[in-house]
C-alpha cells in the first residue's frame, strides 16, 4: 500500500530552521500536487504550503516569506525548508496529495520554544 514518510522535525528555538523531508513508496510525487500540512494541539490540521507537477508554489499567509517548498523529482521527494521559526509553528507536520490523498503518515513533531 501507499506510504509516506515525514522526517526532519525536531525541537528548535525561535528563529532557528528546520528542514522537513517526505519520501514516498507506491506513489510518484513528480505527477502530484504535494503538500504540507500541519496540525498544532487544539487546532485542525491546516495546509502551509502546497507544489504541483510544474514546480509552480503557494503558502498560507501564516508563513510567506518564512517557509520554501520544493522537490527533487530524481529522489521523488518533497521538503520543507521552514527558517525564522516561531513558536506557533509547533505542530505535527504532514506530507500528502492535496488532490488525491494517500494514507497520512505519521508526520513528524516541530517544536519551536520560545
Amino acid at each position: 500500500q501507499a506510504q509516506l514518510v515525514e522526517s526532519g522535525g525536531g525541537l528548535v528555538q525561535a528563529g532557528g530552521s528546520l528542514r522537513l523531508s517526505c519520501a514516498g513508496s507506491g506513489v510518484i510525487f513528480n505527477i502530484r500536487r504535494m503538500g504540507w500540512y500541519r496540525q498544532a494541539p487544539g487546532k485542525q490540521r491546516e495546509l502551509v504550503a502546497d507544489i504541483d507537477s510544474g514546480d509552480d508554489t503557494n503558502y498560507a499567509d501564516s508563513v510567506k516569506g518564512r517557509f520554501t517548498i520544493s522537490r527533487d523529482n530524481v529522489k521523488d521527494a518533497v521538503y520543507l525548508q521552514m527558517n525564522s521559526l516561531k513558536p506557533e509553528d509547533t505542530a505535527v507536520y504532514y506530507c500528502n496529495d492535496l488532490l488525491r490523498s494517500i494514507n497520512w503518515g505519521q508526520g513528524t513533531q516541530v517544536t519551536v520554544s520560545s
